[in-house]
């Protein structure tokens, strides 16, 4: 890659390829197993207490002597205590998202903390960017997980993102190849943040039943849902049929969030209840039909980019 890749440089890693900090998928191993194929592994602190993070972060370190970051959701009930445990660990890359950027990026940043924080239209990217973070993740709507209820895909909000700010921008939603990648980087992008392939990667955390449930998903086997609430992409599921019908009989959100309960997404997603459980994963699950070590992962999608980059330069 070339040296003037503005992420490559902020993160002191070899590819402009970054995994995402998915809950309940996005432990030690895939995060180390991602850095050390030259990509930015994330340990998603969403899904994991105090202590959790702690282990995470010790081991990760153990197991790779490259850069990795971890996610931090800013609407979690323990933030003082994750935000001391951070810095007591000496985590130097740390991604926020769900929340508003100005409450830690300069606490975070004082600390020598590289600060990226995670959008889904231009209103956040500038008050992200006015905040002093180092860089936006700019996160299409065909994402897994927690999502913007504007719908805005990524192919429109990263060249609107781009327009919009000067800081380095990472794409994120819908990106499974080199191909998507490509496309991302020629819309003003200066990387790209992976999430459900990886969720089927080896080494994610996932359970076995849902990660072959992702493998086996078509196209339409996603949607994005719980917009009154906080929204959600889910594959379809029991569960999902029991929100989706609440919400056309005009579940209030206080109904919603009675169905939604506590520990689905842990339910579907590390204990493998795909009747019950909370399947959060992206559109780009249509194209996934096998699992494959992490390192793997990174390099087809770098060089399905050299690729597509080469085959679009010679026509």
């Amino acid at each position: 890659m070339s040296t003037t890749n503005r992420i490559c440089k902020l993160f002191g890693i070899q590819y402009p390829i970054i995994q995402a900090g998915m809950v309940w998928c996005s432990g030690w191993r895939l995060a180390s197993a991602v850095s050390n194929a030259g990509g930015l592994g994330i340990i998603g602190a969403g899904s994991m207490h105090p202590e959790m993070l702690r282990s995470h972060i010790q081991k990760c370190r153990a197991a790779t002597g490259r850069p990795f970051a971890v996610n931090v959701p800013l609407l979690y009930p323990e933030m003082e205590a994750i935000m001391g445990l951070l810095v007591e660990e000496g985590v130097k890359i740390v991604f926020t998202s769900a929340g508003n950027p100005n409450t830690w990026t300069k606490w975070l940043k004082d600390q020598g903390i590289t600060v990226v924080h995670v959008v889904s239209n231009t209103k956040f990217a500038l008050k992200a960017e006015a905040a002093g973070v180092d860089a936006i993740v700019a996160e299409g709507f065909e994402a897994g997980g927690h999502n913007g209820r504007e719908e805005t895909t990524t192919l429109c909000l990263i060249p609107l993102v781009r327009d919009a700010v000067q800081i380095p921008l990472i794409a994120a939603g819908g990106i499974g190849d080199g191909r998507a990648m490509l496309a991302c980087m020629a819309l003003g992008a200066e990387a790209v943040q992976v999430g459900t392939r990886f969720a089927t990667a080896a080494e994610s955390s996932a359970h076995a039943d849902f990660k072959a449930r992702i493998l086996a998903a078509k196209e339409g086997d996603t949607e994005l849902v719980m917009k009154q609430t906080v929204p959600v992409r889910l594959l379809k599921n029991p569960f999902y049929h029991q929100i989706k019908q609440a919400e056309l009989k005009g579940a209030t959100p206080e109904e919603l969030q009675s169905i939604l309960g506590r520990g689905r997404a842990k339910k579907g997603m590390l204990e493998g209840d795909l009747e019950e459980g909370e399947l959060e994963i992206g559109q780009v699950a249509a194209m996934l039909d096998h699992i494959e070590p992490a390192a793997h992962i990174v390099a087809d999608i770098w060089d399905g980019y050299l690729a597509a980059k080469k085959k679009l330069v010679e026509g």
